[in-house]
């Protein structure tokens, strides 16, 4: 006897099953059909942050659309799915749970600490797994893939090596992104710039003879103990005649040269500019054209450090407060003036970033960026809808700066470099030889993983595989 038809569709009843059967029946893998032509599309990997949202169901959407329709078309087709571990993203969210339980990851130490990030990744792959399954996503889950699988992190490793071979990839020191909270750089993508309320704190510092006082101004008074110089423009009538003197800095009383440099502005305040090499890109630049010190008063959670005198241990903010207080008692603050400025902001954490001088890895962007602009103008150019976005596109690549791939994190791709006790270092796809080696702790910026998610997910770098081919 026919089951009665319900007075009302129910989406539930009618799927029920379905999508398990069609798994069950493979009609989402490659048919093998050496003379179909071949079409494959690779899922952009969501993050395994937690649920997907609207965003993922119309994207999934529209390539499930062109994959059914390809393979009714008589195409071979393959939908691969798969999911990216999302460092400094999921990092973050387990921390926050941690949080919550009294605990921190330096609680549990690395191993522990990873572990409970895994139990997070199965819990919220499972989750996305059941909303794809919910959307009756046609993809073929034999070829699934995790940005952490083992061929993926070989393809990372081999790309990290060869760049550093080639020159592209290099480690220094430089001003870069960092996040007090998180403790780790960032990348400049990652840095959100919102409109604060803050204020220039103007200061005398006086001339060592005593003769009389230059009047700087900065936002960021808790980082004058990092000054290790004062600059203005050597065109400048007003200061010339200063060039090569010492000015004091106030507090911790320490002779800093007046120096001559374009950097200053003489249109720009009084003319005169602290230079702190190691909080600020600008001044880092002057330090280098100069062969200026570089001294870092801050620990990486955003204390000040020793460096910073009597104010050593206090929250960078709480130290502005005091700093200033400490000035205006020592007759060297000549005003506060009020004033709306961008400060940028972690996007992960939304704590304030501080600029910082630090050891990182970088990619060399300058040739890469010059290919993709001459690239615009050939028959392969890349055709931007709307084309506003071209010209954005083009302001991004003209004025791009080297890449900082490494985070001070520990969920994503130990970078493959080894240090020993000699000071030497040892960059490769595998472990060096012998005793006294120890790993870099840093890891890749998940991008770095996920530039290669469309070919080493197709087995890359086997060519000879069979996907890949």
């Amino acid at each position: 006897m026919s089951k009665e038809l319900s007075p009302k569709y129910n989406p539930a009843e009618v799927e029920a099953g379905r999508y398990q059967t069609w798994l069950d029946q493979d009609v989402f893998k490659p048919s093998g059909d050496t003379e179909a032509k071949p079409y494959s599309i690779v899922i952009p990997p969501p993050n395994v942050t937690g649920k997907l949202h609207l965003g993922h169901a119309w994207d999934t959407t529209l390539q499930d659309i062109i994959i059914r329709q390809k393979r009714m078309q008589g195409f071979d087709t393959l939908w691969l799915p798969g999911m990216d571990h999302a460092g400094i993203a999921t990092q973050a969210k387990v921390e926050e749970r941690l949080r919550e339980q009294g605990i921190s990851r330096y609680d549990l130490g690395r191993e522990k600490f990873l572990d409970k990030v895994w139990e997070w990744k199965d819990e919220y792959a499972a989750t996305i797994k059941s909303q794809w399954g919910k959307m009756g996503l046609s993809v073929d889950y034999s070829r699934e893939r995790f940005t952490l699988d083992e061929g993926l992190s070989k393809a990372v490793r081999k790309v990290f090596v060869d760049l550093y071979n080639k020159g592209w990839i290099y480690r220094g020191e430089f001003i870069i992104n960092w996040d007090p909270a998180a403790r780790t750089a960032l990348s400049d993508i990652e840095v959100i710039h919102k409109d604060v309320e803050g204020a220039f704190y103007h200061m005398n510092y006086l001339l060592e003879d005593g003769s009389r006082a230059l009047e700087v101004a900065t936002t960021r008074p808790e980082t004058m103990f990092g000054d290790v110089a004062v600059a203005v423009n050597p065109e400048d009538p007003r200061y010339k005649d200063l060039i090569g003197q010492n000015v004091i800095l106030p507090i911790i009383n320490k002779p800093i040269p007046i120096i001559a440099d374009e950097h200053a502005d003489p249109e720009f305040g009084t003319g005169v500019v602290k230079i702190t090499p190691a909080h600020d890109p600008n001044d880092f630049a002057v330090g280098q054209r100069h062969n200026l010190p570089q001294v870092n008063v801050m620990n990486d959670d955003g204390t000040m450090n020793e460096l910073a005198d009597e104010f050593n241990g206090m929250d960078r903010f709480e130290a502005r407060k005091a700093v200033v207080a400490k000035l205006e008692s020592l007759g060297n603050l000549v005003k506060i003036e009020k004033m709306t400025h961008s400060v940028g902001h972690s996007e992960r954490t939304g704590v304030v970033v501080e600029p910082r001088l630090s050891t990182q890895w970088f990619v060399k962007m300058d040739q890469l960026a010059k290919n993709a602009i001459a690239n615009q103008d050939t028959e392969d150019k890349v055709e931007f809808y709307p084309p506003r976005f071209n010209d954005t596109f083009m302001s991004w690549m003209e004025n791009v700066h080297d890449w900082v791939i490494s985070r001070q994190l520990w969920w994503g791709h130990q970078i493959p470099a080894w240090y020993n006790v000699n000071g030497e270092m040892y960059v490769g796809e595998e472990a060096p030889e012998g005793d006294g080696w120890t790993q870099d702790e840093d890891v890749l910026d998940t991008w770095f993983s996920s530039a290669l998610w469309p070919f080493s997910t197709m087995g890359w770098p086997d060519t000879e595989a069979a996907d890949f081919k």
